[in-house]
């Protein structure tokens, strides 16, 4: 069975950082891609980033320039590192992982781990 592990949330001031990682295990060689999602109460789902297998690496608009995804391939572990974060940033994020590069643009995914509450406040 698939294990996503994530860690590294927290509460934080806007204009704060926080580091986020998500360690794979058990991850067939298909998978192609491995990112993060969010989800704020009352909102829908949202991509945040996330890198393919030939390391092309896709953020959304809302966290561009912001927020740098990397990935430790011989630890099969995947960082976000956030940067001058914002109140509308607090959510639930999760690492997930999608078999196809188009899959995860359709907002899916095949495994996902349990989430990291990220908290933007004073």
């Amino acid at each position: 069975q698939v294990q996503l592990v994530e860690s590294g949330g927290g509460l934080v001031e806007p204009g704060g950082s926080l580091r986020l990682s998500c360690t794979a295990s058990r991850l067939p060689s298909e998978y192609w891609v491995i990112g993060w999602f969010r989800q704020a109460p009352g909102k829908e789902r949202e991509r945040v980033s996330c890198i393919t297998v030939d390391d092309y690496i896709h953020y959304e608009d809302s966290v561009k320039g912001r927020f740098t995804l990397s990935m430790n391939t011989a630890t099969k572990t995947a960082y976000l590192d956030m940067k001058n974060l914002k109140p509308e940033d607090t959510g639930l994020y999760y690492c997930a992982t999608a078999q196809y590069f188009d899959k995860w643009l359709l907002g899916e995914y095949d495994y996902r781990g349990q989430g990291t509450q990220v908290t933007v406040s004073t």
